[in-house]
This record gives structure tokens, sequence and C-alpha cells, in this order.
């Protein structure tokens, strides 16, 4: 509800006119009249528009003119929200959106003053006023004139205890030791705070803190999340991020390598890395959806990502209409979705100097495995040699002269087929549950009577290929249902087929084991080799499992021989419960009346075929790895090649090649079965427009986002980073800076910031230090009678921020507190100690969650690892994010459950136990251990009156025969329990 009487003294100053448009009557307008009379023309009532001066000006449906300027009682608005006939008044009454008394009033002295409109403030850009008083802190000249002009007073410098405190966990999310915060309490030099400050920003714990907020908008999250909520590999990218930040890396940059790192110039690994940012969306992987509606519902997700993000607002309001209250069109939400659905979504394994020197001795050791082979034949050279001739004998009878053939026309459903030089055909793009090659040939070459499809992988498939499939059923794999040939629109016969890969039986995921064998005599017949492509059954077919290395080739023979000089179709059907097509193949065709699947590398069968003495080197390899007497010799050498070094996996974006854009549709009612007219690229237009002269793409999305005419960058961000030092931020809604968004209560110092943002290069660091070295953020916390009475919320921002502590920050403090917080940085998710149960019982995608041993036991909670069906239950219960969308505000609520937590969580437990540990060590004396554990969770000493109480607490604790760790355990809980412990001071 719009509190009109409050924003009167708490927001925008006025602009000549007692009514100020931006500040008193656009809130009303928004909230009460745009629903029906704005932007969406779908959605529009009586043909009257109020959110344009000129439509406003003019007359409705109804012929009357809605807003006369300096004549309310002429205006059939004033008259309306005024009546009391259920049938006038307007808002209408089965709208429930009362108009207060305060808001008519509001509307009828706008309209008195001449109705004058204004542009939005969020919408103008920012501008860096005159500061109001010199030779102070540029934050405290702006919040200390709105102080003077409300008649309040700045609340006084809180004690340095305090200080240290809020300044360590503001900065690194951390408390200070005893000893640290004494250092600075008992440093008297006159900088001394700065120092500190400086300090605090060069630690490396300040990435991690930090790295944990942007994470809530980047969704971040360990599991892929919807029914099977599987594993997925992606915290390079969190480890991208605490290092950019630790870094100082300028914001923009910072961004842009997130949206379109892999479109920068000379693009590196790392930039590769922080493009995971748009790879945190869910995957459902759930059996019998389509993969193309999930990754239309994943672009959704990252348009309301990034408007939440960098732009503070709320595009997915668009997916299935105009804005009922922002400028945004439908068709521009779609426009901007297609700034960012030209990109493919790889498995990136980063390349470092350590694997390279891995995959370099790698390459030697299968040399040398290599060199090493013919010696250990059994019988030496001469027995080697005889049964090498004999090979040779037989394999050349076997062997068969293949000529690859090229298409002469390629098309297909979805996939995007292209050439390759060695005449093989590489697949890319997106894939469906039912598709289908059309492939055509035309050459010289008559007699055909075997036509050969070799697949083999390669690196930019999934998996390494030879297939497509990236999802639900074996990665990298292929199924293709059926083969089918034709001249001139007549179906050409094919016999029978054969394959090198007929020993293995069904498999619909990487998880599954290929079926054990049955006995020869009650051999079934089967159902995916190559014979079954000719069956005329979808549900049977060809399948070949995807990984690196993998080479395999079917055969088939054509129950006619086949003139190639008039034309040849082929047509390859890939269907099953996923998506499942091929992605590296070669046709090949042979005159041969022996032909057969070999399994021999095509290579060594054009060598066998041809007698090529001059491939002796290479025949005799292909002898030793498959002479029988050789499996044992062979084996480490065939491992080896199957199993090279590789970088961390991680997800990344990739955008698609020039030559096979995705198109972009405006979807009707936000709905993916409902696709209309293809929308170009572009942003809202009610915004600057993209550069005439860039590419509309992610890249100069990117850009623009950071260009000196958007008004919404820098002021989003500024404001993000004051709520978190200040609880609110300038703006309340961090997510939301369109019109129904409260007005900020200090725009000047929100603009000023903005700018300075900028003009500091868009330091994150420098925009902190600004931010912590004021007077406005070292005031003291406590609340007078007179601020509770005229600023409860703390709006003109009278008094330091207290609010409770975010879920990692509470446990990571009891963990210092401890004594037993780990330092180790980086690396895959850790599992502290929690219940078993909470991701194996009543959850899809069971998860057996093993609490990781030793330092891992005791990592900060940015390293958690996070499961989007069942986090962790610790940061649930505190109000931590799931990963399953994107949070520019955490809730902050207020449970037993919490206290419950902080006393029994075996990870709270454990603290309190490793704490009274090293305080019996530490102290001699009960006051001295009482203030040692006081200190370390508070860190201030204790006042006498809390004294008495903890050693009156103690005393309890004594009467039920608890003595020495289990005491001093006890008193340790109870203080972690403290609300203080919790609490921002």
């Amino acid at each position: 509800m719009i509190r009109h009487a409050f924003l009167f003294c708490l927001a925008l100053p006025a602009t000549g006119f007692a009514v100020d448009f931006n500040r008193d009557v656009r809130p009303v307008l928004a909230q009460h009249c745009f629903k029906c009379h704005g932007m969406d023309e779908h959605g529009r009532k009586g043909k009257l528009r109020l959110d344009l001066r000129d439509s406003a000006m003019g007359k409705g449906k109804s012929g009357e003119l809605a807003i006369v300027p300096g004549k309310p009682d002429a205006s059939e608005l004033i008259k309306r929200v005024f009546s009391t006939d259920e049938d006038e008044v307007m808002p209408p009454p089965h709208t429930k959106a009362f108009l207060p008394e305060s808001a008519k009033n509001i509307l009828k002295a706008w309209i008195a003053e001449g109705a004058p409109y204004e542009a939005h403030w969020a919408y103008v850009p920012p501008k860096q006023v005159q500061l109001p008083k010199a030779g102070i802190h540029p934050i405290d000249a702006f919040i200390q004139d709105r102080l003077k002009k409300e008649g309040l007073q700045p609340s006084a410098e809180a004690d340095r205890y305090t200080l240290v405190r809020r300044v360590y966990l503001d900065l690194i999310g951390l408390p200070p030791t005893p000893a640290e915060a004494d250092a600075f309490v008992n440093d008297k030099s006159p900088d001394a705070y700065d120092k500190l400050v400086d300090a605090l920003l060069a630690s490396k714990q300040y990435g991690e803190r930090w790295a944990r907020r942007w994470l809530d908008l980047a969704r971040y999250a360990d599991t892929n999340g919807f029914e099977k909520d599987r594993p997925r590999q992606i915290w390079p990218y969190r480890d991208w991020v605490v290092r950019a930040l630790n870094a100082d890396m300028p914001f923009d940059q910072f961004s842009i390598k997130q949206l379109a790192g892999d479109m920068l110039p000379n693009a590196t690994p790392e930039d590769l890395i922080a493009t995971g940012f748009h790879r945190n969306t869910m995957l459902n992987e759930e059996g019998g959806i389509d993969p193309n509606e999930y990754r239309f519902y994943a672009m959704v997700d990252r348009v309301g990502v990034t408007g939440t993000t960098w732009m503070g607002l709320t595009m997915n309001c668009c997916q299935c209409h105009t804005h009922k209250y922002d400028p945004i069109l439908h068709t521009d939400y779609y426009r901007t979705l297609a700034l960012l659905n030209n990109a493919s979504e790889p498995t990136y394994f980063i390349p470092t100097p350590e694997i390279e020197a891995q995959q370099k001795a790698h390459a030697e050791k299968i040399a040398q495995l290599e060199a090493e082979l013919p010696a250990k034949f059994p019988g030496g050279t001469a027995a080697m040699e005889s049964r090498f001739a004999g090979w040779l004998e037989g394999e050349s009878h076997r062997a068969s002269k293949w000529e690859v053939i090229r298409p002469t026309g390629m098309k297909t459903t979805m996939p995007h087929l292209e050439q390759e030089a060695d005449g093989f055909i590489l697949g890319s793009g997106d894939i469906s549950k039912s598709d289908v090659y059309d492939l055509s040939f035309k050459a010289p070459i008559k007699g055909v009577r075997a036509l050969r499809i070799e697949v083999t992988s390669h690196p930019s498939l999934p998996n390494d290929g030879p297939g497509l499939t990236n999802y639900e059923g074996p990665l990298g794999g292929f199924f293709m249902s059926e083969l089918q040939a034709s001249q001139n629109g007549k179906g050409v016969k094919i016999a029978r087929a054969e394959d090198t890969n007929d020993d293995e039986d069904d498999r619909i995921s990487d998880a599954s084991a290929p079926k054990a064998k049955a006995k020869a005599a009650a051999k079934p017949k089967k159902k995916n080799n190559a014979s079954a492509t000719l069956d005329g059954e979808m549900s049977s077919g060809w399948q070949v499992l995807g990984g690196y290395g993998v080479q395999h080739a079917a055969v088939f023979h054509f129950d006619q021989p086949v003139d190639l000089t008039s034309g040849f179709d082929l047509k390859m059907l890939f269907e099953k419960h996923f998506a499942c097509p091929l992605g590296h193949f070669r046709i090949s065709v042979t005159t041969s009346d022996h032909a057969e699947a070999t399994g021999l590398p095509a290579e060594v069968e054009e060598a066998l075929a041809s007698d090529d003495k001059l491939k002796r080197a290479m025949l005799l390899q292909s002898f030793l790895e498959s002479a029988p007497e050789m499996e044992k010799a062979a084996k480490p050498l065939l491992i080896a090649r199957k199993t090279p070094p590789r970088g961390q996996a991680t997800l990344v974006m990739n955008e698609r090649p020039a030559n096979n854009p995705r198109i972009t549709h405006r979807y009707h009612r936000g709905e993916y079965l409902q696709p209309k007219e293809a929308v170009s690229p572009g942003v809202p237009a009610f915004l600057p427009a993209l550069p005439k002269d860039a590419p509309a793409n992610r890249y100069t999305f990117a850009k623009w986002l950071f260009a000196p005419e958007n008004p919404l960058t820098a002021r989003v961000t500024v404001n993000r980073q004051w709520q978190a030092f200040f609880g609110r931020g300038i703006v309340k809604s961090l997510e939301d800076f369109g019109y129904q968004s409260d007005p900020p209560s200090h725009p000047e110092l929100l603009d000023w910031l903005a700018v300075e943002f900028v003009k500091q290069g868009w330091s994150v660091k420098k925009l902190h230090r600004l931010i912590v070295t004021s007077a406005t953020y070292k005031q003291g916390s406590r609340i007078t009678p007179e601020h509770a009475q005229k600023d409860p919320e703390n709006i003109l921002f009278a008094r330091g921020a207290r609010f409770r502590l975010d879920a990692e920050v509470i446990r990571d403090s009891a963990l210092k507190a401890a004594g037993v917080l780990s330092p180790k940085m980086g690396g895959p998710g850790v599992y502290p100690p929690q219940p078993v149960s909470v991701t194996s019982e009543g959850t899809y995608g069971k998860f057996e969650w093993k609490t990781s041993e030793g330092e891992d036991h005791f990592r900060r909670s940015l390293y958690t690892f996070t499961k989007r069906t069942a986090p962790f239950a610790m940061a649930t219960t505190f109000d931590a994010p799931t990963g399953e969308s994107c949070l520019a505000k955490r809730e902050v609520s207020n449970s037993p459950l919490q206290a419950l937590t902080l006393l029994n969580d075996q990870m709270f437990m454990e603290a309190a136990q490793a704490m009274a540990k090293q305080v019996i060590a530490e102290s001699q004396s009960d006051d001295e251990r009482l203030q040692n554990i006081f200190r370390r969770v508070a860190t201030r000493p204790a006042a006498p009156d809390e004294l008495a109480m903890l050693k009156a607490f103690l005393q309890k604790q004594r009467d039920k025969k608890l003595a020495d760790e289990a005491l001093w355990t006890d008193v340790s809980r109870a203080a972690l329990n403290l609300d203080e412990a919790i609490t921002h001071p």
C-alpha cells in the first residue's frame, strides 16, 4: 500500500509545484490506474491511457476528457475517483483497489496545478549535483542535510569494539578475534580505522564474503534442479567470482565477462569460465519433457535475471503481455531475449599449465607404449613376423575399397550439419526427440553394393560424441532408429546391415550398465545394432555410446547394386525418449561384393585393400593392438588412448556461428507452443538504443548496460551495495526501479554515488571504502525515542543498522569463534554435518550426503554443496536461497527453529566443544574463561551485569554435575545463541 503521508516528508524535493509528479502522483497512478489504463494495449480499458500526457489529456471511450489541466472539477478522472456510484467510481469496487482519500486529494491538487508529467526518475541518466555541504564526507553531506531538514540529528559514533566488529562482518563476513579487536581499539593513531579498512579490503576473505551476495543473484547451486536434481560441475565459476572480487575487477568488466566473456577478443579460459553466470539456470531431465521447451524457460529465466541484476526491471512480467505498469512492451521482452538466445551451452575443460604438462607426458607415454609393443610379442620377432604375415593375408581378403562421398545437400529438422575437409559431417545446434537428417548425394560411381557410416568422437560434441545427446540419455551418444535410402523418389531396399559394436545392449543413460549377455542357446534378437535400423520400428535402432576416442562403423548392404550418377538420397531418423541425433559421421560406398564391418580403422582397411606396402608400420601397429595373444600387452595402450588428462570441467556459454543463428519468436501469452512472428534482437524501446554501428548481440548488449547514456546499471548496483551495509537500500526495492517502486529516500545521494562509481572506474572496493569511512556508517545503532517516532524504519539513516546476519555469516562466525574455521579457498563443494535424511528422504533425485572430514569439515559456508531441491538445512533455516531463482534481497525471518539450530545442530555443538577446549587451555579462572567465550562471540568485553548472568548460568550447569569440557561446552552453546552473536551491530 502506498504510504502517501510518509512519502511526502521522506521523498523527492518538490519541483516548483506543491505536488511532485514522480514522488506523489506516479505511485498513485501506477498502483491503482496503470493496470487498466497503462502500457498494455490489450488490457487497456475505456480507450484511456494515463501513462502518457498527450493520451491522458484526450477523450476516453465515454467521450469525456479524463484530465483538463488546471480544472479538476471538469476532469472526468476526478469525477470518477470521488464518485460514490459503484457503476462509475474508479477503481471499480470489484478490483478491491480502493483509493485512499489522501491519494484522491493528490490527484486533484496535481490537476489543479496543471497536471504536469515528468520522466520517471530511474529512466533519466544520473547527474552529480554539488554537495550540500563542503568539507565533510560526501555521503555525510547528503545524509546530514536531509536530517537537518527533518529536524533530526545523526547518532554519535559507535564505540570502537562495535565499529571493528561491524566493519569486519561487513567487509569479510567474519568477526574479529579478541586480539584483532584489541589491536584496533588500542591503536590511537588518527588513521587507525582507515588502515583497518584497507587491510580488510585487501584480505582474501573479502572476495568470499561478497561472492556469496553475488551468487544469490546468479542463482548458483551445485545441482540441476527440477525432479532429478543431479549434481553439476560449475564450482569453477564460483571461484572465478571470488578471484575477480578480490582483484577488484571493474564492475563493468566483471559483468561483461559474465554475460559475454566468450565473445571478447582473444577470450581467455578465465573469460569463458565467467560465462557460467547464465549457465546457472536449472536443467530439467525428467522423462517425457521437451528439452527445447525447457531451454525456452531457461531463456526466460536469463532475461528476468539480467533485468533484476543490472537494470532493476521486473522484465518477467512481460513474458506473457506488455508490462501493466512499466513501459516495457511484450515485443521488447522477446527482443531482449533474442540478444541472449544465440548461444550454445557446452561443457568446458579448463586448460592450465599443469594439465598441459600432463597431456604432454601422456602423449609421450602413449608413444612409448606403442614403441614397446613389438618386443612384447610372445615368441619374439620371428613369431611376430610370421603371425603378422598371416594377418595381412587374411585381413587383405576381408578388406574392401571404400570411397568417401560428400552430400550435395543436407536438410535437418533442427541440428546444423557442416561438411569437413576429410569428408566427415559435424553436427551442432539444437536437437529434439525426433530428428531427421535428409542427405542427397550424386557421384560418378556405379554398381555400389554397400554403404558405410563411420562415427567418431569430436571435441566439440557432448562428452566428445559421436552423438549429440546432451541430457537424460547417455551423454554424447546417439540412437539411429531407422535408415532409409531412395532414388528419384523410390525406395532403395537395404537387405542387411552389421556394425562394429554389436555387443552393446540397450542403454538409456550413462548410469545404466549393459545388460548381461544371455546364453547362446536363448540369445534374443538384439534391439540396438545396425540391423535394427531396417525393421521399421522406431523403438529399436543402432546405438553408440559417447566418450573420448570412440570409433565405430556400420555397413549397410543394398539388395541390388546402386548407380549414384543419377543421385541418391539417404534419410536418417533419430527417435527416443531423449534427443539422440548423430554428431560426427562420414559416408562411404563400395562396389565390393564382400564388404563387411571389419572393425578396423578406415585408414587401415584402405591400406589393406590397396596393398599399400608403404604403410607397413601402421598395419603392424594395428595387428599388435588387435592380435588375441597381445590382449594383455596392448591393454595399457588402449586404455591410455581413451583416458587423456583433462582440465576441470565447468559449464560455459559459446556464441553460435554466424551461419547458424538461432531465430527468436514472440510467444503469445508466453506459451512455448504458441510462437508468433520472429523478432530482431534489441532492448526496451523506452531506453537508449543499442549502437547502430555494432551487431545486435550478447556482447553489444553487455557493453550497452554500461554505456554513459544507460540510466539504470550504476544506480541499481550502488543501491544494492548500500543495502548490504545499511539493511535497506536508498531505493527500498532492490529488484524494481520501475513505476511501482518506492522513490529513493535520498535521490541526490543515489545519483551522486552512481556517477562517482563510474568515475572511480566501476571499482566496487572504492565504493565500499567510501561507504564504510563515512560518519553515517560509523553511527551507533541504538534507537532513541525520537528516532522511533519520526523514523522507525531508519529510512533517513540517522543511526546505524541492526539486522540479523546472513546464514553463512552466522555459521562462519561460529566456526571462527571456535578457532576451527579453515582458511582453505576454492575447489568442489564440501559437506558440513547435517542429517543425511535431508537429501535422501522425501526428495526426488536422492543424494547421499557424505559429511566431509578433516579441513573440509570446517570450510566457509560459501563452499557448502548446494542441492536445489534439498538445500543445506541450517542455511534454509536462516533464509538462505535455494539457487532456484535470482534473489536481490533475502527475506529475514525470526523463528524458534533458529534458536534450536544454534543450540542443537551438530555443527554448532562441535563449534561449542572446540571453543570449550581452547578456552580451558587459554584461561584459568571462571571470570577469564567467561570473558574469553563472550569476546569470541560478541567481540566486546562483557559488562559487569552480563558477566554476572554468565556466572549464574555457569553455576546452574555445575549444579547439574557438569564439569570440564562438558561444562564449558554448555556455556559456549549459550553464548553462540545470544542475539548479539547473530545480529549486525
